[in-house]
């Protein structure tokens, strides 16, 4: 939760504070294989974060980048400009099960541009994680990624280019479209969805979370498929409307799910994407030849989410994207 509002409600109020129009997703953009990008606004507050259930193993460094010189120490903090919490800055606060921690990593988001998540090696408590590295690169080439996840899903059987150059491109853009990208995406984006692809050698759970300024969006991959994360607008009429679908008082949904604009309110939503047949692995386990018509992702669900001061309340069923009666392929 603390994540969507850092990505998405604070960037909002980094636009209203500075005078320039927030620039809301279209419907269409959320959509599978949509293409429509922004431009980078350094209004947006734009990071990769790492989520890990296991530690990452030794010979997965060279593709993702964490060293002695990047831990999470003091010694490290002090090189990074404008960090002042580094003078007051102790061990416990990296521990994801302090109460502090929240607090400390939007600090440090401020600065940096990917954070690690771990167990801590050291610690005694077994699943003790902690914020271990930051400036964390993501190192894998775009082709690798690619070979990787078509071996998987039995569209090759031994290397990236064994059908030729032009199937050797298109598994590539199926690579971004499985993670839910255009092929074009930028930089950051692309990175996630590498690292992504890569902790995926490993045998425990990873999340990824990437926040998009040229997606207007946080977008977490996960073992469940991927979500995008993005801001709507609703008048007073609309938050009436979806309060009384919910049972409850407008003046008590719009205080636990939505955020104050200038004549209107902003929520959180999110549009959850599940894996068709043809990006799932094939029942028979033969290979198969790839069709790239063929869409790899549809929108499985959408919600809106509550304020990240009521961590005890769930997220409510709204379909803005695709209305019940339109296909969600």
């Amino acid at each position: 939760m603390r994540l969507m509002k850092i990505s998405l409600i604070d960037s909002f109020y980094n636009h209203q504070k500075s005078g320039v129009e927030y620039n809301f997703l279209e419907k269409s953009e959320l959509k599978p294989k949509a293409k429509k990008m922004d431009r980078e606004s350094g209004l947006f507050n734009t990071f990769i974060v790492i989520f890990c259930e296991g530690a990452i193993s030794a010979n997965l460094k060279n593709h993702l980048r964490f060293f002695p010189e990047n831990k999470l120490i003091k010694k490290n903090l002090q090189y990074l400009p404008d960090f002042t919490i580094s003078k007051k800055f102790h061990k416990n606060l990296r521990y994801f099960d302090n109460a502090p921690f929240l607090d400390f990593l939007e600090d440090l988001l401020k600065i940096d541009y990917a954070l690690l998540i771990q167990p801590e090696p050291t610690a005694k408590k077994k699943n003790h994680y902690a914020l271990t590295h930051f400036h964390v690169k993501v190192d894998w080439p775009i082709a690798d990624a690619a070979e990787d996840m078509a071996k998987y899903l039995r569209y090759i059987q031994n290397n990236l280019y064994e059908q030729g150059d032009k199937t050797a491109r298109l598994l590539q853009n199926k690579l971004f479209e499985y993670y839910a990208c255009h092929h074009s995406a930028g930089g950051r984006r692309t990175a996630a969805l590498i690292a992504a692809q890569l902790l995926k050698k490993e045998n425990f759970i990873s999340t990824v979370f990437v926040s998009s300024s040229e997606s207007r969006s946080m977008v977490k991959y996960s073992e469940r498929g991927v979500s995008k994360f993005f801001l709507i607008q609703l008048s007073h009429k609309e938050s009436e409307a979806l309060a009384y679908h919910e049972k409850m008082n407008p003046d008590t949904f719009r205080d636990c799910y939505l955020y104050p604009a200038q004549g209107f309110h902003i929520g959180i939503s999110e549009a959850f994407y599940g894996y068709t047949s043809h990006a799932k692995l094939p029942g028979h386990g033969k290979w198969r030849r790839l069709n790239p018509a063929y869409s790899w992702l549809k929108l499985k669900d959408e919600f809106l989410h509550p304020k990240n001061t009521w961590p005890s309340l769930r997220p409510i069923n709204y379909n803005w994207v695709y209305s019940p009666s339109e296909s969600r392929l």
